[in-house]
């Protein structure tokens, strides 16, 4: 357990370049059929500077960071992100990957002119990704 504390403090410290040289957590096993989604705004769409994003997730709970609860993890989302955080490793915590560990299922972000991704990955009380990982499709949306 101190070893889990101990990677997630120094993953929140350093970002995503510890990732890399952290050896592997353990991971929770993503129940079957569960899936993440973007309710809102859909693939496409046309926002102000400031987005609401409706979080969508089948066949699990949302329960906070923190908590270990069966069947249960809490949302990230993704802005602009290209490559997938790290499996094994918490995921980082900057201006690209933001945590909903109060259990949010949803948010107000503002955006810069211009076009955007967004896309949700859940994660188990310790920040880390389910295996295999539950990811939404990503959506892209334009802001004016």
């Amino acid at each position: 357990m101190k070893r889990i504390l101990l990677a997630l403090a120094l993953a929140t410290l350093t970002g995503s370049a510890f990732a890399a040289d952290a050896p592997a957590l353990p991971t929770t096993k993503a129940p079957a059929g569960a899936e993440v989604y973007i309710v809102s705004p859909k693939d496409g769409a046309t926002v102000g500077p400031d987005v609401t994003v409706v979080f969508g997730l089948k066949g699990m709970g949302v329960a906070p960071a923190g908590v270990k609860k069966e069947g249960t993890g809490h949302h990230h989302l993704l802005v602009d992100v290209k490559e997938l955080p790290a499996a094994s490793q918490p995921i980082p915590k900057d201006e690209q990957h933001l945590h909903f560990g109060n259990g949010q299922t949803e948010t107000t972000v503002k955006l810069t002119p211009g076009t955007h991704t967004l896309q949700l990955e859940l994660a188990d009380e310790n920040h880390i990704p389910f295996d295999p990982p539950l990811v939404s499709r990503q959506i892209t949306v334009h802001v004016k």
